[in-house]
Protein backbone atom coordinates (compact mmCIF):
# COMPACT_ATOMS: atom_id res chain seq x y z
CA UNK A 1 0.00 0.00 0.00
CA UNK A 2 1.52 3.38 -0.96
CA UNK A 3 2.55 5.52 1.99
CA UNK A 4 0.69 8.77 2.55
CA UNK A 5 2.77 11.71 3.67
CA UNK A 6 1.66 11.29 7.28
CA UNK A 7 2.19 7.54 7.34
CA UNK A 8 5.68 8.07 5.97
CA UNK A 9 6.61 10.17 8.98
CA UNK A 10 5.86 7.27 11.30
CA UNK A 11 7.22 4.32 9.35
CA UNK A 12 9.63 1.93 10.99
CA UNK A 13 13.35 2.49 10.81
CA UNK A 14 13.72 -0.47 8.47
CA UNK A 15 11.22 0.88 5.98
CA UNK A 16 12.85 4.29 6.16
CA UNK A 17 16.22 2.81 5.34
CA UNK A 18 14.74 1.02 2.35
CA UNK A 19 13.61 4.38 1.01
CA UNK A 20 17.05 5.91 1.17
CA UNK A 21 17.41 7.32 4.67
CA UNK A 22 20.86 7.46 6.18
CA UNK A 23 21.79 4.49 8.38
CA UNK A 24 21.19 4.90 12.08
CA UNK A 25 24.44 5.18 14.08
CA UNK A 26 25.01 2.88 17.00
CA UNK A 27 23.69 4.36 20.23
CA UNK A 28 25.62 3.90 23.43
CA UNK A 29 23.89 2.20 26.34
CA UNK A 30 23.28 4.08 29.55
CA UNK A 31 21.78 7.46 30.30
CA UNK A 32 19.98 9.03 27.31
CA UNK A 33 21.86 11.78 25.53
CA UNK A 34 19.22 13.74 23.60
CA UNK A 35 21.87 15.83 21.85
CA UNK A 36 24.19 12.94 20.99
CA UNK A 37 27.81 13.95 20.59
CA UNK A 38 26.97 17.64 20.26
CA UNK A 39 27.06 18.71 23.89
CA UNK A 40 24.15 20.13 25.90
CA UNK A 41 23.07 23.40 27.51
CA UNK A 42 25.39 22.58 30.41
CA UNK A 43 28.26 21.61 28.12
CA UNK A 44 27.81 23.97 25.19
CA UNK A 45 30.01 23.31 22.17
CA UNK A 46 30.38 27.01 21.43
CA UNK A 47 28.76 30.20 22.75
CA UNK A 48 26.75 30.31 19.54
CA UNK A 49 25.27 26.80 19.90
CA UNK A 50 21.60 26.52 20.85
CA UNK A 51 19.83 23.30 21.85
CA UNK A 52 16.27 22.46 20.83
CA UNK A 53 14.33 19.78 22.72
CA UNK A 54 10.54 19.30 22.54
CA UNK A 55 10.37 18.18 26.16
CA UNK A 56 12.26 21.10 27.65
CA UNK A 57 15.74 19.64 28.05
CA UNK A 58 17.25 22.27 25.74
CA UNK A 59 17.39 26.05 25.54
CA UNK A 60 14.04 26.16 23.71
CA UNK A 61 11.32 23.72 22.69
CA UNK A 62 10.77 24.81 19.08
CA UNK A 63 12.99 25.38 16.07
CA UNK A 64 11.27 28.70 15.43
CA UNK A 65 12.22 29.99 18.89
CA UNK A 66 15.80 28.84 18.39
CA UNK A 67 16.03 30.76 15.11
CA UNK A 68 14.57 33.85 16.78
CA UNK A 69 17.21 33.64 19.52
CA UNK A 70 20.05 33.17 17.03
CA UNK A 71 20.61 36.81 16.09
CA UNK A 72 23.51 37.61 13.81
CA UNK A 73 25.83 35.15 12.16
CA UNK A 74 27.41 31.76 12.77
CA UNK A 75 24.90 30.10 15.10
CA UNK A 76 24.41 26.33 15.33
CA UNK A 77 21.12 24.68 16.28
CA UNK A 78 21.42 21.17 17.68
CA UNK A 79 17.95 19.65 17.40
CA UNK A 80 16.91 16.68 19.52
CA UNK A 81 14.71 13.92 18.06
CA UNK A 82 11.09 14.97 17.70
CA UNK A 83 8.40 16.10 15.29
CA UNK A 84 8.33 19.89 15.23
CA UNK A 85 4.98 20.97 13.80
CA UNK A 86 5.65 24.58 12.94
CA UNK A 87 6.66 26.96 10.19
CA UNK A 88 10.18 28.37 10.37
CA UNK A 89 11.85 31.27 8.53
CA UNK A 90 15.57 32.08 8.50
CA UNK A 91 15.84 35.66 7.26
CA UNK A 92 18.80 37.20 5.43
CA UNK A 93 20.43 38.56 8.60
CA UNK A 94 21.00 35.13 10.16
CA UNK A 95 23.91 34.10 7.97
CA UNK A 96 26.13 31.03 8.30
CA UNK A 97 23.56 29.15 10.39
CA UNK A 98 23.83 25.37 10.81
CA UNK A 99 21.11 22.92 11.82
CA UNK A 100 22.18 19.51 13.11
CA UNK A 101 19.87 16.58 13.78
CA UNK A 102 21.38 15.36 17.04
CA UNK A 103 20.77 11.63 16.45
CA UNK A 104 22.44 11.78 13.01
CA UNK A 105 19.40 10.07 11.50
CA UNK A 106 17.08 12.33 9.46
CA UNK A 107 14.05 10.23 10.37
CA UNK A 108 14.34 11.38 13.98
CA UNK A 109 14.13 15.15 13.48
CA UNK A 110 11.14 16.27 11.42
CA UNK A 111 10.09 19.88 10.79
CA UNK A 112 6.63 19.70 9.27
CA UNK A 113 3.50 21.75 8.62
CA UNK A 114 0.49 21.52 6.30
CA UNK A 115 -0.10 24.75 4.41
CA UNK A 116 -0.80 24.73 0.68
CA UNK A 117 -0.85 27.55 -1.83
CA UNK A 118 -4.64 27.62 -1.63
CA UNK A 119 -4.87 27.42 2.16
CA UNK A 120 -6.74 30.49 3.50
CA UNK A 121 -4.70 32.86 5.65
CA UNK A 122 -6.21 34.16 8.90
CA UNK A 123 -6.15 37.75 7.66
CA UNK A 124 -7.65 36.93 4.27
CA UNK A 125 -6.34 35.64 0.98
CA UNK A 126 -4.31 32.48 0.54
CA UNK A 127 -0.68 31.58 1.18
CA UNK A 128 0.46 31.10 -2.40
CA UNK A 129 3.29 28.75 -3.29
CA UNK A 130 6.03 30.64 -1.42
CA UNK A 131 3.85 31.17 1.63
CA UNK A 132 3.03 27.48 1.83
CA UNK A 133 6.62 26.57 2.77
CA UNK A 134 7.12 24.81 6.07
CA UNK A 135 10.71 26.11 6.22
CA UNK A 136 12.06 29.15 4.36
CA UNK A 137 15.77 29.96 4.28
CA UNK A 138 16.88 33.30 2.81
CA UNK A 139 20.23 33.67 4.56
CA UNK A 140 23.55 32.91 2.87
CA UNK A 141 25.79 30.19 4.23
CA UNK A 142 23.04 27.98 5.66
CA UNK A 143 23.71 24.28 6.16
CA UNK A 144 21.71 21.36 7.53
CA UNK A 145 22.53 17.75 8.35
CA UNK A 146 20.23 14.88 9.25
CA UNK A 147 16.97 16.89 9.13
CA UNK A 148 13.64 16.01 7.53
CA UNK A 149 11.81 18.97 5.98
CA UNK A 150 8.21 18.01 5.26
CA UNK A 151 4.83 19.33 4.19
CA UNK A 152 2.06 16.84 4.93
CA UNK A 153 -0.80 18.71 3.25
CA UNK A 154 -2.86 16.17 1.30
CA UNK A 155 -5.12 16.79 -1.69
CA UNK A 156 -7.58 14.15 -0.51
CA UNK A 157 -8.21 16.08 2.71
CA UNK A 158 -9.01 19.33 0.88
CA UNK A 159 -10.96 18.65 -2.33
CA UNK A 160 -12.19 22.25 -2.31
CA UNK A 161 -8.68 23.72 -2.65
CA UNK A 162 -7.23 24.06 -6.15
CA UNK A 163 -3.90 25.61 -5.15
CA UNK A 164 -2.24 22.30 -4.32
CA UNK A 165 1.39 23.42 -4.25
CA UNK A 166 2.72 22.61 -0.77
CA UNK A 167 6.40 23.38 -0.20
CA UNK A 168 8.47 21.56 2.43
CA UNK A 169 11.57 23.76 2.02
CA UNK A 170 12.18 26.97 0.13
CA UNK A 171 15.89 27.81 0.12
CA UNK A 172 17.14 31.01 -1.50
CA UNK A 173 20.53 31.76 0.01
CA UNK A 174 23.92 31.43 -1.66
CA UNK A 175 26.23 28.69 -0.35
CA UNK A 176 23.36 26.63 1.09
CA UNK A 177 24.28 23.00 1.80
CA UNK A 178 22.17 20.01 2.81
CA UNK A 179 23.73 16.70 3.78
CA UNK A 180 21.75 13.53 4.56
CA UNK A 181 18.44 15.42 4.64
CA UNK A 182 14.96 14.38 3.52
CA UNK A 183 12.40 16.54 1.70
CA UNK A 184 8.88 15.10 1.87
CA UNK A 185 5.79 16.38 0.13
CA UNK A 186 3.71 15.99 -3.00
CA UNK A 187 3.60 19.04 -5.28
CA UNK A 188 6.51 21.53 -5.18
CA UNK A 189 8.31 19.75 -2.34
CA UNK A 190 11.77 21.35 -2.66
CA UNK A 191 12.00 24.93 -3.91
CA UNK A 192 15.69 25.54 -4.73
CA UNK A 193 15.60 29.22 -5.63
CA UNK A 194 17.31 32.58 -5.13
CA UNK A 195 16.32 35.83 -3.44
CA UNK A 196 16.20 37.87 -6.67
CA UNK A 197 16.22 37.38 -10.41
CA UNK A 198 19.77 38.67 -10.80
CA UNK A 199 21.12 36.68 -7.84
CA UNK A 200 22.69 33.34 -8.74
CA UNK A 201 22.44 31.35 -5.52
CA UNK A 202 24.65 28.26 -5.27
CA UNK A 203 23.23 25.25 -3.43
CA UNK A 204 24.49 21.75 -2.75
CA UNK A 205 22.52 18.63 -1.82
CA UNK A 206 24.48 15.53 -0.86
CA UNK A 207 23.08 12.09 0.04
CA UNK A 208 19.60 13.58 0.28
CA UNK A 209 16.17 12.08 -0.38
CA UNK A 210 13.32 13.99 -2.04
CA UNK A 211 9.91 12.75 -3.03
CA UNK A 212 6.72 14.07 -4.55
CA UNK A 213 4.67 14.13 -7.72
CA UNK A 214 4.30 17.47 -9.55
CA UNK A 215 7.45 19.58 -10.11
CA UNK A 216 8.75 18.46 -6.77
CA UNK A 217 12.25 19.87 -7.27
CA UNK A 218 11.96 23.33 -8.81
CA UNK A 219 13.31 26.89 -8.89
CA UNK A 220 16.11 29.04 -10.33
CA UNK A 221 19.09 28.22 -8.09
CA UNK A 222 22.44 26.98 -9.34
CA UNK A 223 22.11 23.65 -7.56
CA UNK A 224 24.10 20.42 -7.46
CA UNK A 225 22.39 17.21 -6.37
CA UNK A 226 25.03 14.56 -5.69
CA UNK A 227 24.28 10.98 -4.65
CA UNK A 228 20.65 11.89 -4.03
CA UNK A 229 17.53 9.76 -4.30
CA UNK A 230 14.39 11.15 -5.95
CA UNK A 231 11.21 9.11 -5.57
CA UNK A 232 7.97 9.65 -7.45
CA UNK A 233 4.72 8.87 -5.68
CA UNK A 234 1.68 7.01 -6.88
CA UNK A 235 -1.58 8.89 -7.41
CA UNK A 236 -5.17 7.78 -7.18
CA UNK A 237 -6.67 11.11 -8.27
CA UNK A 238 -5.64 10.75 -11.92
CA UNK A 239 -6.93 8.35 -14.54
CA UNK A 240 -3.55 7.94 -16.22
CA UNK A 241 -0.07 9.24 -16.98
CA UNK A 242 1.64 11.55 -16.70
CA UNK A 243 1.35 11.66 -12.93
CA UNK A 244 3.89 14.43 -12.63
CA UNK A 245 7.42 15.72 -13.15
CA UNK A 246 10.55 15.32 -11.05
CA UNK A 247 12.31 18.59 -11.96
CA UNK A 248 11.01 22.00 -13.02
CA UNK A 249 13.98 24.39 -13.20
CA UNK A 250 13.41 28.09 -13.88
CA UNK A 251 17.02 29.17 -14.44
CA UNK A 252 17.44 32.83 -15.36
CA UNK A 253 18.51 33.36 -18.94
CA UNK A 254 21.63 35.23 -17.79
CA UNK A 255 22.68 32.38 -15.49
CA UNK A 256 24.95 29.88 -17.28
CA UNK A 257 24.28 27.16 -14.70
CA UNK A 258 21.04 25.65 -13.44
CA UNK A 259 20.46 22.21 -11.90
CA UNK A 260 23.12 19.49 -12.05
CA UNK A 261 22.14 15.98 -10.94
CA UNK A 262 25.04 13.57 -10.66
CA UNK A 263 25.55 10.04 -9.34
CA UNK A 264 21.93 9.96 -8.20
CA UNK A 265 18.84 7.86 -8.84
CA UNK A 266 15.16 8.23 -9.58
CA UNK A 267 12.81 5.51 -8.32
CA UNK A 268 9.04 5.28 -8.24
CA UNK A 269 6.13 3.67 -6.47
CA UNK A 270 3.94 4.54 -9.48
CA UNK A 271 3.39 2.38 -12.59
CA UNK A 272 6.13 2.24 -15.19
CA UNK A 273 6.39 5.27 -17.44
CA UNK A 274 4.08 7.39 -15.29
CA UNK A 275 6.46 10.29 -14.80
CA UNK A 276 8.36 12.80 -16.89
CA UNK A 277 11.88 13.55 -15.80
CA UNK A 278 11.39 17.31 -16.18
CA UNK A 279 9.58 20.22 -17.69
CA UNK A 280 10.80 23.82 -17.95
CA UNK A 281 9.22 26.47 -15.75
CA UNK A 282 9.22 29.93 -17.33
CA UNK A 283 7.39 32.01 -14.72
CA UNK A 284 5.31 35.04 -15.60
CA UNK A 285 7.73 37.13 -13.51
CA UNK A 286 10.63 36.15 -15.79
CA UNK A 287 9.62 35.33 -19.32
CA UNK A 288 13.30 35.43 -20.37
CA UNK A 289 14.15 32.40 -18.22
CA UNK A 290 15.95 29.51 -19.93
CA UNK A 291 15.58 26.54 -17.61
CA UNK A 292 18.66 24.34 -17.33
CA UNK A 293 18.93 20.75 -16.13
CA UNK A 294 21.78 18.29 -16.60
CA UNK A 295 21.36 14.72 -15.37
CA UNK A 296 24.49 12.60 -15.56
CA UNK A 297 25.87 9.30 -14.30
CA UNK A 298 22.56 8.54 -12.63
CA UNK A 299 20.09 5.66 -12.61
CA UNK A 300 16.61 6.39 -13.93
CA UNK A 301 14.13 3.73 -12.90
CA UNK A 302 11.15 2.45 -14.88
CA UNK A 303 8.85 5.13 -13.49
CA UNK A 304 10.43 7.61 -15.93
CA UNK A 305 8.91 7.74 -19.41
CA UNK A 306 11.94 6.76 -21.50
CA UNK A 307 10.30 7.57 -24.83
CA UNK A 308 9.32 11.13 -23.93
CA UNK A 309 10.98 12.13 -20.62
CA UNK A 310 10.44 15.87 -21.09
CA UNK A 311 7.27 17.92 -21.52
CA UNK A 312 6.21 21.53 -21.86
CA UNK A 313 4.74 23.47 -18.99
CA UNK A 314 3.59 26.02 -21.57
CA UNK A 315 3.64 25.49 -25.30
CA UNK A 316 4.97 29.04 -25.64
CA UNK A 317 8.23 27.79 -24.10
CA UNK A 318 8.95 24.34 -25.56
CA UNK A 319 11.39 22.18 -23.67
CA UNK A 320 13.51 21.76 -26.81
CA UNK A 321 14.38 25.48 -26.65
CA UNK A 322 15.68 25.17 -23.08
CA UNK A 323 18.93 23.75 -21.69
CA UNK A 324 18.19 20.10 -20.93
CA UNK A 325 20.85 17.43 -21.29
CA UNK A 326 21.86 13.96 -20.11
CA UNK A 327 25.06 12.00 -20.00
CA UNK A 328 25.90 8.38 -19.31
CA UNK A 329 22.73 7.57 -17.39
CA UNK A 330 21.57 3.99 -16.81
CA UNK A 331 18.36 2.14 -16.02
CA UNK A 332 15.14 1.57 -17.97
CA UNK A 333 14.12 5.21 -17.67
CA UNK A 334 17.35 6.27 -19.40
CA UNK A 335 16.94 4.12 -22.51
CA UNK A 336 17.35 6.20 -25.67
CA UNK A 337 14.55 5.02 -27.92
CA UNK A 338 13.85 8.37 -29.61
CA UNK A 339 17.18 10.24 -29.81
CA UNK A 340 15.50 13.59 -30.50
CA UNK A 341 13.80 13.32 -27.10
CA UNK A 342 17.03 12.59 -25.18
CA UNK A 343 19.57 15.40 -25.69
CA UNK A 344 23.02 14.13 -24.71
CA UNK A 345 26.23 15.89 -23.73
CA UNK A 346 29.33 15.10 -25.70
CA UNK A 347 32.30 13.79 -23.68
CA UNK A 348 33.94 17.19 -24.04
CA UNK A 349 30.86 18.97 -22.71
CA UNK A 350 30.59 16.47 -19.86
CA UNK A 351 34.07 17.39 -18.64
CA UNK A 352 32.67 20.83 -17.79
CA UNK A 353 29.50 19.52 -16.10
CA UNK A 354 30.93 19.00 -12.62
CA UNK A 355 30.20 20.14 -9.12
CA UNK A 356 33.40 22.20 -9.15
CA UNK A 357 32.35 24.02 -12.31
CA UNK A 358 28.89 24.68 -10.86
CA UNK A 359 30.00 25.87 -7.41
CA UNK A 360 33.32 27.57 -8.10
CA UNK A 361 35.47 28.35 -5.07
CA UNK A 362 32.87 26.96 -2.65
CA UNK A 363 33.54 23.31 -1.74
CA UNK A 364 30.70 22.16 0.54
CA UNK A 365 31.52 18.48 0.07
CA UNK A 366 34.49 19.10 2.35
CA UNK A 367 32.35 20.38 5.23
CA UNK A 368 32.36 18.46 8.51
CA UNK A 369 30.28 18.90 11.64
Amino acid sequence: MPLSRRRFLTVSAGAGAALGAAPTPARAAGRPRPFGRYGSPSARLTPGTLYVHPGGAGDVTTVRDAVAAANGTGHTLVIAPGTYRETVAVDRTRTAMTWIGASEDPRDVVVVYDNAAGTPKPGGGTHGTTGSATTTVQADGFSARWITFANDWLRADHPDITGTQAVALKVQGDRSAFHHCRFLGHQDTLYADSTALGTFARQYFSHCYAEGDVDFVFGRATAVFEQCHFRTLSRTDLAGAPYGFVFAPSTAGANPLGYLVTRSRVSSEAPDGSYKLARPWVPSSDTTARPMLTVRDSRLGPGVDAVAPYANMSDAYPWQAQRFAEYRNTGPGAAVTVPANRPQLTPRQARSATRAAWLGDWEPWKEVC
